[in-house]
This record gives structure tokens, C-alpha cells and sequence, in this order.
């Protein structure tokens, strides 16, 4: 059984925000010079080193243990590629002095295992269009044992307490044990881990809807004819990432919700976007399921094959939702 305490849930939170105040140095350096030329180079040097540095650090403390990541380092491995692999690795240099092109190349790949029945996965950065205006987005780490998400951990540069809009502030580490609760602690001072609750909200009319900048990934404009039918009054808050569910864990947000596009409509969920913030939601007593109303199911690689879309709440509304959403046909 995975605890607080256990070498697992350590590892997992040490890991995120090591990578999370690394992602944090490159915003920081290169993010801000480059997005007026709409240049992404600086999100694939981050995304690419967060993934060395878990991948490398996941080596060193469960070797067995594989992980299922978003990243591979083809790309990099290409002779035209070599000024971003240079810039990731002198990043990762940062923390792991011994880091050569290589071996940089190889952590990342550490990153294209095959699910079973104990295995982790990683989203090195969710919420690049986030990370890239300077603002929401996470590190996503988590263990799934026989099929079911039993640690999850985000790193929330951006978010202070768990659920405050903080740019300037201290980040937040947010962490979720099975039957152990959901918790945040401070990204850049950690101390006492404080525990999150969902919100109690019954009104629908002051339901704040967490909704994504990037509209791309979602249906919009159902999305809006659902706060319609509810009659909701509350404003939205706009913001990226799995940074999401820490806000609707943390009680200052109450639903989420991700339909399929129009121009996506096959379009499954990957594990990584959905595996820590799940496990993070359910251990704060909300509740999230796919637009059926079913449990994701991480047995089916690495994507979730089985389920459409995602509708997360704080629990009072998840029913209504769900009833609402089938009736506008999603």
C-alpha cells in the first residue's frame, strides 16, 4: 500500500518539483525573449529536460519500474536538431553535472516503455500554450498499480496554496495518495502539507466552470450551451493545464469539463494528461469520469481507449452534468 510516507510518493514529489523549478528556469530565460516571434523552442527545451531529469532520477530509484511518457528524443537525435539538444543538456546540466548529449537522449527515452502492471507515467509539461504566455501550466507524474492511478503529483509553478493565479509566487507541489487524501505544499519552500478539499457549492447558478485558454482540444461552443442549460452566473476561469485540478481540488473552482472537438471526434485521452489530476480530484472528494460516466480505464496503453472526454466536479454536480451534457448530445 502506497502512503504518504512511502519511498514512492518521496520520489514522485522530489522528482516533480525538481523538474518543476528546472521547466521554471528555462521560462524564465528563454520563454519571454522568444514569444513575440511565436518561437516554441523554448516550451521543447523544457519539455525535453523535465523528461531527462525524471526520467534519469526514476532510474536511480525504482530501475525496474517503467515510465510512460509523452516525449522521445528522435527528434533530437537529428544532426539539425543539435542546438536544442545542446540547450536541454546544459539545462539538465544544471542538476546532473555528469549529463552528455547521450545520455540525455537516452533519459528521455526512458520515457517509451509499455504500460503493465506497475508503471509510471509523465506529462514533462501540460499546458504548452500556458507555459509559453508565462502563465498555467504543470508537471504531471503518477503510479498506477494493477490498472488504477495510486499516487499522483503536479508541479504548479504558477499556482500558489494550490489554487491561487500567482505568477510571481512560490508555485505549489499537489499531491494525491489512494484512500490518503489530496495535499499541497509550497513549489519553491516546502513545508507542512496542507490537505485540499473540493467545494460543498449546490447552486448551480454560482458554478465556476474551469474552462482551457486553448480552446483547441475542447467543443466550445457545447461547453457554453451547458452553462446555459444550468443557468450559471459565476464567471469562468480561463486557464490551462492540469493545473485545473488542483483549482477544483483546492475548493476554488466546481466543474471541468472536456468534450470532444468537431474536428476531433475520435480523439482519446492520453494517460498522462489525466492520470495525477484524477487521482488528485477523487482524494479531495470530488469526482471525474469520462462523458458516460465511467471510471478511466489505464489498461488500454497509452491512451485511454475505452473512455470519451472528461467531466471532473467537485461531486455535488457531476450527475447533473452528465445528464445535461447527454442531453445537448455530447
Amino acid at each position: 500500500m502506497i502512503t504518504l510516507n512511502s519511498p514512492e510518493t518521496r520520489f514522485a514529489m522530489q522528482a516533480v518539483e525538481q523538474a518543476s523549478l528546472l521547466v521554471k528556469q528555462v521560462q524564465a530565460e528563454m520563454a519571454a525573449q522568444t514569444l513575440t516571434k511565436g518561437d516554441r523552442s523554448p516550451v521543447t527545451v523544457a519539455d525535453f529536460a523535465s523528461q531527462a531529469l525524471v526520467g534519469y532520477l526514476l532510474g536511480q530509484t525504482f530501475p525496474n519500474d517503467p515510465l510512460v511518457a509523452e516525449e522521445d528524443a528522435q527528434e533530437l537525435r537529428d544532426p539539425a536538431q543539435q542546438a536544442i539538444l545542446d540547450k536541454v543538456t546544459g539545462f539538465v546540466r544544471r542538476i546532473l553535472p555528469e549529463a552528455s548529449p547521450e545520455t540525455v537522449c537516452n533519459w528521455i527515452d526512458r520515457g517509451g516503455s509499455e504500460t503493465g502492471e506497475r508503471f509510471w507515467t509523465l506529462d514533462p509539461i501540460d499546458g504548452t500554450k500556458g507555459f509559453l504566455r508565462g502563465e498555467q501550466y504543470a508537471v504531471a507524474l503518477a503510479l498506477i498499480i494493477d490498472g488504477k492511478v495510486q499516487l499522483g503529483v503536479l508541479g504548479c509553478p504558477n499556482l500558489t496554496n494550490g489554487s491561487q493565479l500567482d505568477t510571481g509566487g512560490p508555485g505549489s507541489v499537489v499531491v494525491a495518495v489512494r484512500d490518503q487524501g489530496a495535499w499541497t505544499t509550497s513549489l519553491v519552500r516546502p513545508e507542512t502539507l496542507v490537505r485540499l478539499k473540493a467545494s460543498q457549492l449546490e447552486d448551480p447558478q454560482e458554478m465556476r466552470i474551469l474552462r482551457s485558454v486553448e480552446a483547441a482540444h475542447t467543443n466550445v461552443s457545447l461547453v457554453d450551451q451547458l452553462a446555459e442549460n444550468l443557468n450559471v452566473q459565476a464567471a469562468p476561469v480561463l486557464m490551462d493545464s492540469q493545473a485545473k485540478y488542483a483549482v477544483l481540488a483546492a475548493g476554488a473552482g466546481d466543474l471541468m469539463v472536456r468534450l470532444l472537438s468537431p474536428d476531433k471526434p475520435n480523439y482519446r485521452e492520453k494517460i498522462w494528461d489525466q492520470a495525477a489530476g484524477s487521482i488528485i480530484i477523487e482524494e479531495a472528494g470530488g469526482r471525474v469520469t469520462d462523458l458516460d460516466g465511467e471510471p478511466f480505464d489505464f489498461t488500454t496503453g497509452r491512451s485511454l481507449l475505452n473512455n470519451r472526454g472528461v467531466v471532473a466536479s467537485n461531486g455535488t454536480y457531476h450527475a447533473l452534468a452528465l445528464q445535461t451534457l447527454k442531453e445537448l448530445g455530447a
